[in-house]
């Protein structure tokens, strides 16, 4: 089996969702809770003061959460020190949030980095493929789609077109003026980068 070939069968990781979700907690205007216990705190004004909700979401029982609220339990296992983790910066400043991917939504657009396979289709012809790595802004359209898709619980994989399509219509057809027809495709993402 080739390097391509193992690279298309291995699992992807959520490159792209991960890079959304990075690019929003830059936007924090407060760090988030660090501590087990803070983090805990935080986690049960959300789901109103129930142990045993938050404890669902975070895979572990009752009494474990109850143990970190009183400050009985300090250092939580790997597993459950991740779950706290993207529990507390995925409920924290949701008005800021808001804000910013409306913002993108409307206005601003978003800035992508991206290091990937660059896979090309133009009237009929194609070009060899090649790895770019590419800077470019996103309108405010592509943006509003691609935040709605997230949003939405879209997949890795469904997610994949519209990026390499917000990509081409800037990076690569100038917003059409040249290289009519052109169609890009991503694969695999070595790493990508969006900004807010």
């Amino acid at each position: 089996m080739s390097d391509h070939e193992q690279q298309k069968s291995a699992p992807r990781r959520s490159k792209i969702l991960d890079a959304l979700a990075q690019a929003e907690r830059k936007v924090f205007t407060r760090p988030a809770p660090k501590s087990a216990k803070a983090q805990v705190k935080f986690l049960l004004t959300r789901t109103k003061d129930s142990a045993k909700d938050l404890a669902e979401r975070l895979g572990t029982s009752r009494r474990t959460v109850e143990r970190y609220r009183a400050g009985q339990l300090r250092t939580p296992q790997k597993r459950l020190r991740e779950a706290l983790v993207e529990a507390t910066e995925s409920e924290w400043q949701p008005q800021v949030r808001a804000q910013v991917r409306e913002q993108a939504s409307t206005s601003g657009g978003m800035m992508v980095h991206v290091v990937a396979y660059f896979g090309f289709t133009a009237s009929g012809s194609s070009d060899d493929g090649r790895e770019r790595h590419i800077t470019t802004p996103i309108s405010p359209t592509y943006a509003a789609r691609i935040l709605q898709l997230q949003e939405a619980g879209a997949t890795e994989e469904e997610l994949h077109p519209v990026v390499a399509e917000a990509i081409t219509e800037l990076y690569f057809t100038e917003w059409g003026s040249r290289t009519d027809g052109l169609r890009a495709e991503i694969t695999p993402v070595q790493s990508i980068e969006f900004e807010f």
